[in-house]
Formats: C-alpha cells, structure tokens, sequence
C-alpha cells in the first residue's frame, strides 16, 4: 500500500473508469442482493439476450465497432441488472462489459457513437467505467513482455464480500463502494495472490509495514485485508470533510489511481447492482502482446515471457 501500482494498472481498469466524492452518510441504499426490478426495453435490432448466449457459449470478444461495443455494452449492463439472470450469465455479462470498456477506453472516437446508440440511462455508466479504464491506462508508461509471478484464484463469494465491506463501512465510516472499488482494482476481488514490485500482499495489496500498523489476523484473508484497509483510510482523513482523494492518493501515490477508483466508486453509489458485474470481471493483464486473461488456475512462480505462454495457451490473449 502506498508505492504499488503495477496490479491497479493491469486489472482496469475500465472498467469497466474527478477526484472529490461525497463522504459517508448516514442514510444510504441498500447493499444489492439482486439485479434491479426495474428493466427499460432493450433498444430495437440489438438482441441483446441473443448476444449473451452467443458469449456465453463461444466466448467474450473484442467489439471491432464502436456499433457492436454499444450492443454489447447494452447486453451486458441489462443482464447485470435484470431479475433472475442465471449466475452463468451474470458471469458473461460483468467480462463481457469489462473487455468491451477497455476496447473503448483505447478508442476515443468512438465514445459519441457509442453513447447515441445506448439509452440515456446508460450513459452516465459507460462514461464512468470509460473515463476510469483510462485513468488505468494512463499509469502504464511501459509495457512488460513477461507475466507477473502470480497465482490466480477464485474470489470469495459475492455475497460475503459485500458483508465485509458493509461491516467496515460501519466501523470506521468508509463507504463500501470505496472499499470494493480498491479491492477489485487491486487484485480482482482477491483472485491475485502475489506480490506487487513493493512486496504488497494479500486482497487489499498491505506491505508488510503498512498491515503491521492496521492489519489484524491474516493478510490474506478477505474481511480481514478489507478491515485493515477501512482503519487505513479512516486513519488518513476519508471521513474528514474533503479528505477522500487524500486517503486514495495515501493508498497509491499516483493522481490516475485517485480518478480511476473514485469513478468505480460513484457507478457503485448510483447503481449498487453494478457491483453484481464488478465482481466478474476477470484479470487482463495489458502486456506487450496485448490483454492477456489469467483465469482461475494460472500459477507461475517467476515472471513468465509472454510470447511462451501464449504459444501455450493462444486463447488467453483478448481477441
């Protein structure tokens, strides 16, 4: 925590996305348990549902227009808010809508066409996760020919992340947006275990000074990183009026980190079931190569070249 940002940068981020938020309050929404009820009809010619299926069954694509990232866009972000979308679906939407941001936060050309072609519910949405993507991609000075000595996993379920981060929310007046914005962008939601170039551990991505002060328990375990992170940032001003990009900027020391997590931060705010999409999207690794998936799975104990591994695995690179 602090002078890490090499996993901020892999993962998103996009996502699926300026400083300055609204602090914690007292009366906020629900924690979502479900897609929302409310569902305005698809725009006409999208077959949206269609698309799902095809992507559940064949795959995640990279949109190659700014028209087909637009239906994608709207499969994804109706299924994620649609009542009983099965958790296989729900799992094609939160990547589907995390490959297509990253495709369109590399293209700015095509962000007017995009929107026209989205309902006006949707814009302030993809606005978000677009501006954050590229709040992201904005820390990448380079990139690495090789893979990072990882070990990805399956993240804790949905549901009990959302208990840890609605507890610590509780104790120490962090809003648990904040706290699941900084957990996905840091290690997916707890599927990378690894150290960072800082030797950052655990979900929450502690160095080992940093926990020795605020941590409590296991670094690696999910409630306990993300209460270590909640007296972390209360510690550095969140709950102080106007103290929450200086709490960010403690947690990495980049001006990008800040936009780009108040930005996952404020979908959340306004669309708690985004969280339900958040929580699938799936590590993409932005190499020399291009966006590398590490599924549940991949373990490497040394840096990996990336030429290798593909040779090995071809359908691990975003296509």
């Amino acid at each position: 925590m602090g002078t890490r940002g090499t996993t901020a940068a892999c993962l998103t981020t996009l996502a699926l996305t300026t400083a300055a938020c609204a602090g914690p309050t007292t009366q906020r929404q629900a924690t979502p348990a479900t897609p929302r009820s409310a569902q305005q009809p698809a725009a006409p010619g999208t077959a949206p549902a269609d698309l799902l299926t095809r992507a559940t069954r064949d795959g995640v694509r990279r949109p190659r227009t700014a028209a087909q990232a637009a239906r994608q866009v709207l499969a994804a972000e109706n299924a994620i808010r649609r009542p009983g979308t099965s958790a296989q679906h729900l799992a094609t939407a939160g990547e589907l809508a995390q490959v297509t941001y990253r495709v369109i936060g590399n293209r700015p050309t095509w962000d007017e066409r995009v929107l026209a072609a989205l309902p006006r519910r949707l814009h302030r949405v993809v606005e978000r996760n677009v501006a954050s993507r590229r709040e992201f991609r904005s820390m990448h000075y380079t990139l690495s020919d090789t893979l990072p000595a990882w070990r990805i996993i399956e993240p804790e379920p949905a549901e009990d992340l959302l208990a840890h981060y609605r507890e610590a929310e509780q104790r120490f007046g962090i809003d648990w947006e904040y706290l699941a914005a900084i957990n996905l962008v840091e290690t997916g939601m707890g599927r990378i275990r690894g150290l960072s170039v800082a030797g950052a551990q655990g979900p929450m991505q502690f160095i080992p000074a940093t926990w020795a002060q605020y941590g409590r328990g296991d670094i690696n375990d999910p409630r306990d990183a993300i209460m270590a992170a909640g007296r972390y940032l209360e510690a550095r001003g969140f709950t102080e009026p106007g103290g929450i990009p200086g709490a960010l900027y403690s947690y990495n020391n980049h001006p990008a980190y800040v936009r780009g997590v108040t930005q996952l931060a404020r979908v959340m705010r306004a669309e708690p079931w985004a969280f339900l999409g958040y929580y699938h999207w799936q590590v993409y690794y932005l190499s020399s190569a291009g966006d590398v998936v590490l599924r549940p799975g991949y373990q490497s104990r040394t840096s990996i070249p990336v030429a290798r591994f593909l040779r090995d695995n071809p359908e691990a690179l975003s296509s």
